[in-house]
C-alpha cells in the first residue's frame, strides 16, 4: 500500500513526486503520518458528535491550503507530530475506549494508504466505531475507490462551483469538477445516509458547504447541484461559521464576517427547492473559540 507514495497521486494535484525518497509534493508530506491534535469532538453536525463526541484525529498538512483556513497552523505551517502506523492503530482503538461515537479522520487524503494499514491493524483488534473521511473534496476518484470497505461516513466539502473562486482562494483549478467527481464515487459506495436508534449517522454523506462572503450565487449553484443530483439521498450542511483569519487579510472582499442576511437567504432558498435533508447552523459560530487548540494532545 505505501508503494502508491513512490509516484504520488493521492488527491487532485496529482503531483507525482517520490515521497518514500523524501520528495515533497504541494501538500508538503513525506512518507510518515503527522498529526496535530487527538480529541473528543463536540463542533460536528448533532448525529456525529452525539452525546460523547465525535473521535477526531486532525492530520497535518494539507492539499488545497485554502487563504482562510481556519487551521492553517497545521494546514499550512505543518506544525505536528510524526507517529508510526502502528501508533496511529493505537490512537483509533483509544479513541473508541474513550467512547466516542466513530473515527473522525479530519484533512486525511495524503496519508491513506498509512491510515488503511493502521486500520487494518486496529479493526484486527476491536475497532468496529464507524470511520468518517472528513475531507476538502479536492479528490482523485482513484483514491476514494481504495477506501472502498474502510470508510463508513463521507464529509467532504463542496466549497465552489466557480472555477474564479477555488483558483483565487485556493489555488485549486478544476475544484468543483474534481469534487463532484469524488463524490459520485463516495455515493456508489456507502449510498443512502442511515442512522442509529439514537440518530448517530452510520453510513452515507454528509456535504458541507462553508458560505463566504459575496458568494451568494455561487452558493446557491452548489446547492441545485447537490439537490439535483442526489435529491434526498444524501445530507446537505450549510455553515455560516466563516471566520477571515490566515491571508483573508489580502483579499478584502473576504477579509470580513459573513453577512446573516446572505445566509438566512440561502437557507430559504433550500426551503422553495424543498430540500428536507439539511443542517444549518445559528448565529454566533463565526468566533476563532471555535477553532482547536492544536496541541498535540492525544498524541
Amino acid at each position: 500500500m505505501l508503494d502508491l507514495l513512490k509516484n504520488c497521486r493521492l488527491c487532485g494535484r496529482n503531483c507525482g513526486v517520490n515521497r518514500l525518497n523524501g520528495e515533497l509534493g504541494f501538500c508538503n508530506s513525506g512518507k510518515t503520518v503527522k498529526i496535530a491534535r487527538v480529541s473528543l469532538h463536540d463542533w460536528e453536525e448533532p448525529c456525529i458528535s452525539g452525546i460523547n463526541g465525535s473521535g477526531t484525529i486532525f492530520f497535518s498538512n494539507c492539499n488545497l491550503k485554502c487563504v482562510f483556513c481556519q487551521n492553517y497552523k497545521i494546514s499550512s505551517t505543518g506544525f505536528g507530530q510524526e507517529i508510526s502506523i502502528k501508533r496511529l492503530s493505537e490512537i483509533f482503538l483509544e479513541q473508541q475506549q474513550r467512547g466516542a461515537h466513530n473515527i473522525n479522520l479530519v484533512t486525511p487524503t495524503h496519508y491513506v494508504p498509512q491510515i488503511i494499514e493502521a486500520l487494518d491493524i486496529a479493526k484486527s483488534q476491536g475497532l468496529n466505531i464507524p470511520i468518517l473521511f472528513n475531507t476538502n473534496g479536492y479528490e482523485n476518484p482513484e483514491t476514494i475507490k481504495i477506501l472502498s470497505g474502510y470508510i463508513d461516513v463521507y464529509l467532504p466539502d463542496l466549497k465552489y462551483f466557480s472555477n474564479k473562486y477555488s483558483i483565487k482562494y485556493s489555488n485549486a483549478p478544476d475544484y468543483f469538477e474534481k469534487a463532484s467527481t469524488a463524490i459520485k464515487e463516495m455515493f456508489l459506495q456507502v449510498g443512502e445516509s442511515k442512522f442509529d436508534e439514537n440518530g448517530l449517522i452510520q453510513k452515507g454523506i454528509i456535504i458541507r458547504h462553508l458560505m463566504l462572503p459575496g458568494l451568494l450565487f455561487d452558493s446557491k449553484k452548489i446547492i441545485d447541484y447537490i439537490y439535483k443530483t442526489y435529491r434526498d439521498s444524501i445530507y446537505i450542511s450549510i455553515m455560516n461559521q466563516y471566520t477571515p483569519m490566515y491571508n483573508a487579510k489580502k483579499f478584502p472582499e473576504i477579509n470580513k464576517s459573513l453577512n446573516p442576511k446572505h445566509y438566512d437567504s440561502l437557507v430559504d432558498y433550500c426551503l422553495s427547492l424543498e430540500i428536507k435533508n439539511a443542517f444549518i447552523q445559528e448565529v454566533g459560530t463565526s468566533s476563532e473559540n471555535f477553532v482547536p487548540d492544536f496541541d498535540l494532545r492525544g498524541i
